[in-house]
């Protein structure tokens, strides 16, 4: 794995990308919208680089979760030249080796694995955002179902307040609002 650092100039500018839309999806809600961040070429690698960077151990596969988390799992894992794996929700994969169930914040859902995670890899975890937990913490419980290892488990940003950090404590977020 090469882990290139991060400048911490680069770092905030790619923060600053990130706009709040009020009241959406609904009435209440501060939505964090990273679209203008993944639309600045220079910000993506800063934030891919980070998130390997920050995982501060070796890992053979990044995982990353449906959706956003596709999006960063695959920059970081170019930038670290390894594969990435996703972690799609249920009926999305056409040979899903392993799944799990999980309450999240507004419902239910599962997850589901494809066979290429397979038993003794060493996985970096990667997500957009660690609001509840739930879907980060089931992501985790998936990858350990397969019989791999989750080595280190990162988001772009972590949303205070959420309790997520309390579901899942090992996390490393780039930025937190």
């Amino acid at each position: 794995m090469t882990t290139l650092p991060s400048n911490t100039e680069h770092i905030a500018y790619a923060r600053s990308l990130i706009r709040t839309i009020e009241n959406y999806p609904q009435q209440g809600v501060s939505f964090r919208d990273i679209t203008p961040l993944l639309a600045d070429g220079q910000a993506m690698r800063t934030v891919a680089e980070a998130l390997v960077s920050q995982a501060g151990t070796s890992f053979d596969v990044v995982a990353g979760v449906e959706a956003r988390g596709f999006i960063f799992a695959g920059a970081a894992a170019t930038v670290a030249g390894t594969g990435m794996i996703p972690l799609r929700k249920q009926g999305k994969l056409p040979k899903p080796a392993h799944q799990v169930s999980f309450e999240k914040e507004y419902g239910h859902d599962v997850l589901e694995v494809s066979p290429e995670l397979e038993a003794g890899m060493r996985v970096l975890l990667l997500d957009d955002i660690l609001a509840t937990g739930g879907t980060l913490k089931a992501g985790a419980e998936l990858v350990k179902r397969a019989g791999a290892d989750v080595v280190s488990v990162g988001v772009v940003m972590e949303l205070q307040g959420l309790e997520g950090r309390a579901m899942m404590p090992q996390t490393k977020a780039l930025f937190s609002l």
